[in-house]
């Protein structure tokens, strides 16, 4: 079978549409007796129409309407659940096979919608592809047979049936949008959650899996990346989300039901469900024909806090994205840099690369400026070594700890003087959004009543009635949003007031602090700033500054002032 490509017709849709090269026919289709092609199609917004559409139906259509006109040889084709906006369906690619072989003698449909909906496309195989191929093409319901001639009326029915594609399309995503916007869940609970039996729109603790979730946010925590987390888990035999649910239904286990993959991982650590809200609208896609699914931005999304048992805290949670962030490269050596993705440079922005080897020490291993490229680059070496470091560290930490610890209220009434003024324009400018948000609300309602009554009275038309309410409920969906979020006006200061006890927490938490770890490291601090040495007397001077999570923006000397460490022939001092 030969292909002479320059004799295709080349369109550009969506999806992929079989050449007409009438050169690719078999040489011995001339005596064969050809298939008559059965083709039936249902998607899910069409089944919604009742039994006129159904596959049984048309089935039976269409054998009825073969025999009854001496169509042999046939051969049914089905493709249930199947859009009509695009042509990549089982059944109807297996069909279109065919008659690339040249198999194919006629191809039978209920109507033209059944074959696609997409107007491009239908045409272009029954106008084109088609009659290439010697296929008559016969839609039983819409008096379309290829054979009698062209059908005038039929590009119009093909653009008629993707207009109702396309109409569809904006139905269910109102119907989703609304449900979205509601407060409900739109998809099943996640691993770590199961469905309330009492309340399928709430969902509870899956107290097998939970802790399961909890110990993979502490490891992330701890330092350890989707890979590392996912040879632990698997080193101590923990079922996977797989295994435990055929485990509870009394099923097969999977051949290994410890095998975490790293996907697996990454998908509960970027969950936002699992600090207790509902999180919506967290894909898109740009066209009813385009399948694929784009990230939403955060602003787009719908979230709503304390919907269900938070499993992780909302502070853990987003300092494991910023950790993810910063994503650690892999290093020859065995050892991993404690600060690895928290160094930056002062000067260029760009993060301070660890560089160890296997014949390093320990003492050898030190950070550099990823744009100093070994001085061919666009900035200076900032060199500073990561024993040096995790001294400074450790002594910042102890000071900031010890400072707080000696007048703990006097500390908070200072973080709040601090951004007080910042506070209270943020609080007023939520109050005047709230209520310009509730007014316009309300205003929608009567412009609704207004548009319906103008219909009903004939002053107005359907089809302008019906664009005035899609943009009114629209606009009524972003509204309820924005009050949904500023319902507190002090959230600010809540949130402020929050900061301060998460760092008051790990207070608590690490009473004394006699060496750093990883876990303590990543839980106190946000970013270390690293500058350019200078030499001041003849000796290297190099300063430090740690920001600190939950406290980058204190006005506290002892808190934000850099470290200065100074190095005399090689021995470090700190001042």
């Amino acid at each position: 079978m030969s292909t002479k490509q320059e004799d295709h017709v080349i369109i550009e849709p969506c999806t992929t549409v079989l050449s007409a090269d009438p050169h690719k026919k078999g040489d011995n289709n001339v005596d064969q007796q050809k298939i008559t092609i059965l083709y039936c199609r249902l998607s899910n917004e069409d089944a919604l129409d009742g039994e006129s559409n159904s596959i049984a139906n048309q089935r039976a259509i269409l054998t009825r309407y073969a025999a009854e006109r001496g169509f042999t040889n046939t051969r049914i084709l089905v493709d249930d659940g199947y859009t009509g906006t695009n042509f990549n369906r089982p059944g109807v690619q297996e069909g279109l096979s065919l008659v690339e072989q040249g198999l194919v003698g006629t191809w039978i449909v209920k109507d033209m919608s059944r074959f696609g909906r997409d107007y491009l496309q239908v045409g272009q195989y029954t106008e084109i592809v088609f009659p290439s191929y010697d296929v008559r093409f016969i839609a039983v319901n819409d008096g379309v047979d290829s054979e009698r001639g062209d059908n005038d009326f039929t590009p119009f029915r093909n653009l008629f049936n993707d207009f109702y594609a396309k109409d569809t399309s904006k139905k269910v995503r109102s119907v989703l949008k609304a449900r979205g916007t509601s407060g409900k869940h739109m998809g099943k609970p996640p691993y770590g959650y199961r469905f309330d039996p009492a309340d399928r729109n709430h969902w509870i603790i899956d107290e097998d899996a939970a802790p399961v979730v909890k110990r993979i946010f502490d490891l992330s925590i701890d330092g350890k990346g989707p890979s590392q987390i996912a040879r632990i888990l698997e080193a101590d035999k923990v079922l996977t989300a797989k295994a435990l649910y055929a485990q509870r239904k009394g099923g097969l286990l999977p051949e290994r039901p410890y095998h975490w993959m790293e996907q697996s991982v990454v998908g509960i650590l970027e969950r936002m469900e699992y600090t207790g809200c509902v999180c919506n609208f967290k894909t898109y896609s740009k066209s009813y024909k385009l399948k694929k699914r784009i990230p939403n931005a955060s602003e787009d999304m719908f979230i709503l806090p304390d919907t269900q048992e938070a499993i992780v805290p909302k502070e853990q949670w987003d300092r494991v994205q910023e950790l993810r962030q910063h994503k650690r490269r892999p290093v020859k050596g065995e050892r991993q840099g404690m600060f690895a993705g928290l160094v930056v440079c002062a000067d260029c922005g760009s993060k301070l690369h660890f560089a160890t080897c296997k014949n390093f020490d320990g003492k050898q291993d030190h950070y550099v400026c990823a744009k100093y490229k070994s001085g061919r680059g666009t900035c200076s070496a900032h060199y500073i070594r990561e024993d040096v470091l995790r001294d400074v560290v450790l002594e910042r930490i102890r000071a900031v700890t010890d400072y707080i610890r000696s007048d703990v209220e006097g500390f908070q009434e200072d973080w709040l003087m601090c951004r007080r003024e910042e506070q209270e324009k943020s609080i007023q400018e939520d109050k005047r959004r709230l209520e310009k948000a509730k007014k316009r609300l309300a205003d929608i309602d009567k412009l609704i009543t207004r548009i319906y009554e103008d219909m009903v009275l004939g002053s107005l038309s359907q089809e302008r009635y019906q664009k005035m309410l899609e943009g009114y409920e629209a606009e009524q969906a972003s509204l309820n949003n924005e009050i949904i979020g500023l319902d507190d006006w002090v959230a600010t200061r809540e949130e402020m007031e929050d900061n301060v006890d998460q760092f008051l927490a790990l207070l608590e938490k690490y009473v004394d602090i006699p060496d750093l770890t990883q876990t303590i490291v990543n839980e106190f601090i946000k970013q270390i700033i690293v500058y350019a040495p200078e030499k001041v007397n003849g000796k290297r001077t190099q300063k430090v500054k740690i920001v600190f999570n939950f406290l980058e923006e204190v006005e506290v000397p002892e808190i934000s002032e850099p470290v200065i460490t100074k190095t005399t022939y090689g021995r470090r001092k700190t001042a």
